[in-house]
């Protein structure tokens, strides 16, 4: 009898593993044809063929196809996988970390840390008359990435420390807001003092926008994101312990706190790269994990990381699809298209929370 309950536990496991592996290539072949259509979509419509074409390095129809795809297109759609990747995973770190379903870069006032950061660089640097950028690309974008990434963490850090005295989901995310507003106010007053140039510099910056990352940036940008992502990878087991309490994870062997400093590390690594070089983008970190919760039935982040990566980064692509209005010349604030795709899902994980919070730690 025990035979024959093993065989049906391993028959009903296998089960389990083929609709999840199912799910993980439905999810890639999603963010192939949402990377296609990111090529081939906008004020001007490429056929795909022509696409193939030029990315094999010929020419398309019309020599003005091939400058397109190559010098705007492609730079973008690149961009914007890795930075739904990022977005998407940091917020799967946060949410396990902090044990709270809404934790996300942009909720918890992470993002906003970032774009202290970034303010203090493209703001303080020219009131002081000195452009960090001009002459050093290079040193201006590793400055960049460096100072929105501390700006993260220092935010991070601060709500680390505040969580572990906090029991209560929303008061922890009325203190990230708070710290939000704090962030906001000291920009504010950096912007008081700072030229027109920079100050309209940064505020097309906080609409967000995955079209500023140049080819010779992208080297550094996909580093920045790789290294988040490999030390993200690395805590996928010590995050599966997290999910049902630090005590749990010591009792299974785990060294909290070097696995808690590496988890926030990956994140705000993540959060304040994208952050850097797109914007503060929303809603992103918090919808994506609980869409791949969803879809695979499960909390092991050994299958919910590579599908919070894989959606993420189609849902980006998705978005700026959107963004760009195709067939017309109009381009929309991308942050607006996130929170129409994040906010639904951020209110239905409110209106659910008793019932997620089963799931969540299952």
């Amino acid at each position: 009898m025990s035979e024959i309950t093993l065989e049906r536990a391993q028959a009903a496991e296998q089960m389990i593993w083929s609709r999840r592996r199912a799910a993980l290539i439905a999810l890639a072949v999603g963010l192939a044809a949402a990377f296609a259509a990111s090529l081939a979509l906008g004020s001007v419509s490429i056929p795909l063929g022509d696409i193939l074409t030029i990315l094999r390095g010929g020419e398309g129809a019309r020599a003005s196809w091939t400058t397109i795809v190559m010098e705007f297109r492609l730079p973008k759609a690149l961009t914007a996988a890795l930075a739904g990747t990022a977005l998407s995973v940091s917020g799967l770190l946060m949410q396990t970390l902090f044990r709270n379903p809404l934790a996300d870069p942009y909720v918890l006032g992470i993002s906003s840390g970032a774009s202290l950061g970034v303010a203090l660089v493209v703001l303080a640097t020219a009131s002081a008359g000195v452009s960090l950028f001009s002459g050093l690309t290079f040193v201006g974008d590793v400055g960049l990435i460096t100072a929105a990434s501390l700006g993260a963490a220092l935010v991070l850090a601060v709500v680390a420390v505040i969580a572990r005295r906090v029991r209560h989901t929303m008061t922890l995310l009325i203190i990230g807001l708070m710290v939000g507003y704090m962030t906001g106010s000291l920009v504010s007053i950096l912007m008081h003092f700072s030229i027109p140039d920079r100050i309209q510099t940064y505020v097309n910056w906080t609409f967000g926008t995955f079209g500023g990352v140049t080819w010779s940036q992208m080297p550094l940008f996909a580093v920045a994101i790789l290294i988040g992502l490999v030390t993200a990878s690395m805590v996928a087991k010590p995050l599966n312990a997290f999910l049902l309490g630090e005590t749990y994870a010591r009792s299974m062997g785990v060294d909290v706190r070097r696995a808690r400093w590496a988890i926030l590390a990956a994140a705000s690594l993540l959060a304040g790269a994208v952050t850097a070089f797109c914007g503060p983008i929303g809603f992103l970190g918090v919808a994506v994990p609980h869409l791949c919760r969803i879809l695979l039935g499960t909390s092991d982040h050994r299958y919910l990381m590579p599908a919070t990566a894989l959606l993420g980064a189609a849902l980006a692509l998705v978005a700026d699809v959107i963004a760009q209005v195709p067939g017309a010349q109009v381009v929309l604030p991308l942050n607006a298209i996130t929170a129409l795709i994040g906010a639904p899902v951020v209110v239905w994980v409110i209106l659910a929370r008793r019932n997620l919070r089963e799931t969540f730690s299952a």
